[in-house]
């Protein structure tokens, strides 16, 4: 949403821009609330990543807790510049992290086990070739839904195998930051032109930010409990200052 004014970072050149003016608080940042928006999914990964080391987890959610990390950079650095190679650096490991997402929840039912992986990553190159090409739009968004829409299925079937209520209330926080954010996303896509003109704006899309980094929190968080039921590590919910859950396992001593 243009005001006229140029900052640091020259003018716009990105496909999409949102419901906030530019340079309002900042010459550095033109986007100023959904810049500073990604912080919160920053530190919750932080601590799912501290917790996965801590734990000897997997790699593979080492890995996860930090592409969420590098998801949150780069959309900062895109919202504060609102440029187009910059809205390549938030786009593309958006798609990279649902393919990471996918390899983990289908990966322990996948009888071969080298194929899964081989083709995510032939995937995910191919696809920062050609949208370091190409202006995808509405494409990306289609795209990206239904990578998300791919892991529903078997999510869906960890969830009714799951016994624990605290895990299960898990899923369930997962799904409710999902929908209150994709309202939030939505509002400001499509009603910006009346909401620019009240007194006080929402900042549906910097609520997308907030509410998207706890929902990554969630989900990995259910993820890494069912991991460990897969893997027989007796994992318990417990509770980080009393608020943020986390995932305490108790592994046999051959492991």
């Amino acid at each position: 949403m243009a005001d006229g004014i140029s900052g640091f970072w020259g003018p716009v050149t990105s496909t999409k821009e949102w419901c906030e003016l530019n340079y309002v608080r900042s010459s550095y940042i033109a986007e100023f609330f959904n810049t500073i928006s990604n912080v919160p999914c920053i530190i919750l990964a932080l601590i799912g990543l501290m917790n996965a080391l801590r734990q000897r987890f997997e790699k593979r959610f080492s890995v996860l807790h930090m592409s969420n990390i590098i998801l949150a950079i780069g959309s900062m650095i895109y919202h504060a510049s609102l440029r187009e190679m910059q809205q390549q650096g938030d786009e593309t490991p958006m798609v990279w992290e649902m393919l990471l997402y996918i390899y983990i929840i289908y990966s322990p039912d996948w009888h071969y086990k080298t194929t899964m992986p081989i083709f995510l990553f032939l995937y995910g190159a191919v696809f920062a070739i050609l949208h370091s090409q190409i202006r995808f739009g509405i494409g990306f968004m289609l795209h990206y839904a239904i990578l998300c829409l791919l892991c529903v299925p078997r999510t869906y079937k960890y969830y009714i195998h799951t016994e624990d209520r605290s895990a299960k209330q898990l899923a369930k926080l997962y799904v409710a930051t999902l929908l209150v954010a994709a309202f939030g996303w939505l509002c400001d896509r499509l009603f910006c032109k009346h909401i620019s003109l009240w007194y006080f704006n929402p900042q549906g899309h910097a609520l997308w930010h907030v509410l998207m980094g706890f929902n990554a929190y969630f989900a990995n968080a259910f993820l890494m409990y069912c991991r460990a039921q897969q893997r027989e590590w007796n994992p318990k919910i417990k509770h980080l200052l009393g608020f943020f859950p986390y995932v305490k396992i108790h592994k046999p001593k051959a492991q």
